[in-house]
């Protein structure tokens, strides 16, 4: 058998059920590639090996009783049992830790299995560890987190977006075929963007947020990271649906159809005809890359082939999301992160023997700049005299953004069709000294999530030998027919050159010369040439 690893979950799926692979082998593959070029990405914070075995142990024992049992009980396994995956570092499993990228939560160990990780051990999932984030999700690069930040594996001077890119770099990387992120602001389609994977931010409210550290309360997301969109849609059907220890969690039945997606590229293909597309003309943003923008262009030009109708649309309340972004999630933040001040878990610095000045110098240390940053933009917003000028204005601005998406959804439109992000990866260090450019990286993202709907990004071409993502947005509660358009157009493209690359840089990361992310962005900032430099930068 060919390296494991470049399979799609689906295909380990069909293996695992016929016998020809064990989960145990199929684990241990991808833990060895990822503790082999963890050191030239730090895409993962742990690996846990010896769990990930047992886990894997046991689902070959479960799909061998399942076997023996006979068809019918081995369809009945759901199809992520035996598959490994990865969880970035803010979902809460029993017994292990959960940072959030901070060294205010350095040492705390969950107690408790949140939603997400309890459905994926039900359905038989292998965990592999815990994937590198911004500091509690806040940013654009994954260069806010405490443990350094992460590289992107087709160009190691570069960023894989954030705050998942752990999660997308792992996926990218081969580490793993299956991921978990959060996505506030665009934090999963972004990261799947740059790094040339699928990424989905699900309806608000579709996935349990129990047991997730949280950003901003009334737009974090919980969603899958995965190479095509079976997959993803898999990895979907296996966390969605209500969960009464969720109060923002929606009663709104999970479609069983997820796990059908088309097999064949033809009968996917065929699902564009008849498709209204709106291509909404504030997502090409000044100062996005012409790469970019061709590429999107070229992608929508292709659906439109095959049988789709595309229609320009426009979203007049686009360019307030930013703002409006950086007013409520900064304000909610303020409010969630309260509960981090060295009393009852995690880091603290209790050094002078005075509660309210220990308490000061803990957040002080426990808190990286990004954080602080938006910690007091949020209690500034929410200050007395300040509120209705900025919190309270900025949610009736999220209604108007609301109301824009809802008007094309209105007028029978299917789905809307943009860049994900404005530009392909940048350079490590390259905005962390400008807070509105990295900022920036979002702008096509942050509307979504303003109005709770689903989004997804997937692959679409390169642009300068780096990826591009085509973002597809739908009405709420329309994951499925997301799916099965994203599904199409792997199916109209399925023989495009790209399609078979793989990372430009992958195979200097099992080189142990091969520098850290740390060390290269230390390079960076002292002028010095990277050994195994990307030609891109």
């Amino acid at each position: 058998m060919a390296d494991p690893t470049r399979l799609r979950a689906h295909e380990m799926a069909a293996l695992l059920r016929s016998g020809e692979i064990s989960s145990r082998a199929l684990t241990e593959a991808h833990l060895s590639a990822a503790e082999r070029q963890n050191h030239a990405l730090n895409a993962w914070l742990v690996i846990y090996r010896e769990n990930a075995l047992a886990q894997a142990d046991a689902a070959d024992k479960r799909i061998a009783e399942a076997r023996r049992a006979g068809t019918a009980a081995l369809n009945a396994l759901h199809p992520l049992c035996g598959i490994p995956i990865a969880l970035k570092d803010l979902v809460s499993v029993k017994g292990g830790q959960a940072t959030a990228g901070s060294k205010i939560l350095k040492g705390y160990i969950a107690p408790f299995d949140s939603t997400v990780a309890a459905r994926l051990k039900d359905a038989g999932a292998v965990i592999l560890g815990k994937t590198n984030m911004d500091e509690f999700a806040m940013g654009s690069s994954t260069e806010h987190s405490a443990y350094g930040p992460t590289a992107n594996p087709w160009d190691l001077t570069r960023v894989p977006g954030g705050s998942s890119g752990g999660s997308a770099a792992a996926v990218a990387s081969f580490h793993t075929p299956l991921a978990i992120g959060t996505d506030t602001g665009g934090s999963i389609r972004q990261p799947a963007s740059m790094c040339g994977v699928v990424g989905i931010k699900p309806t608000y409210g579709r996935v349990s947020r129990y047991g997730i550290v949280a950003f901003a309360s009334s737009l974090d997301q919980i969603g899958p990271f995965a190479r095509d969109a079976r997959d993803a849609a898999t990895l979907l059907h296996a966390v969605a649906g209500r969960d009464d220890r969720d109060a923002t969690s929606a009663p709104e039945p999970v479609p069983t159809e997820l796990l059908g997606l088309a097999t064949s590229d033809d009968e996917a293909a065929a699902y564009l005809k008849g498709k209204r597309i709106a291509l909404p003309k504030e997502y090409f943003v000044e100062g996005m890359e012409p790469g970019v923008a061709a590429r999107i262009r070229e992608a929508v030009g292709a659906m439109e082939q095959a049988g789709a109708r595309v229609e320009e649309v426009s979203l007049p309340h686009t360019d307030y999301g930013l703002a409006t972004y950086y007013i409520i999630a900064p304000a909610e933040a303020s409010s969630n992160l309260a509960r981090f001040d060295g009393v009852r878990y995690g880091y603290n610095d209790r050094s002078s023997g005075e509660f309210i000045a220990d308490y000061i110098k803990t957040r002080g240390a426990g808190f990286g700049p990004e954080v602080k940053r938006r910690i007091m933009l949020g209690t500034y917003a929410l200050s007395a005299g300040y509120y209705d000028a900025y919190y309270l204005k900025a949610q009736k601005v999220r209604t108007l953004i609301k109301a824009d998406f809802d008007a094309v959804w209105a007028a029978g439109f299917d789905a809307i069709c943009a860049p994900t992000s404005p530009t392909v990866a940048f350079s490590l260090g390259a905005r962390t000294e400008d807070p509105v450019a990295m900022y920036l990286s979002d702008a096509c993202t942050l509307p979504i999530n303003m109005a709770g709907l689903p989004g997804m990004s997937i692959p679409a071409g390169l642009s300068d030998g780096l990826p591009v993502g085509l973002q597809i947005i739908g009405a709420p509660w329309s994951e499925l027919s997301m799916l099965r358009l994203a599904r199409a157009y792997e199916g109209i493209t399925a023989r495009a050159p790209w399609r078979d690359l793989e990372p430009a840089e992958l195979q200097l990361t099992d080189d142990p010369t091969t520098p850290s992310p740390i060390e290269r962005k230390e390079r960076q900032k002292s002028g010095a040439s990277a050994p195994g430099a990307g030609g891109h930068s």
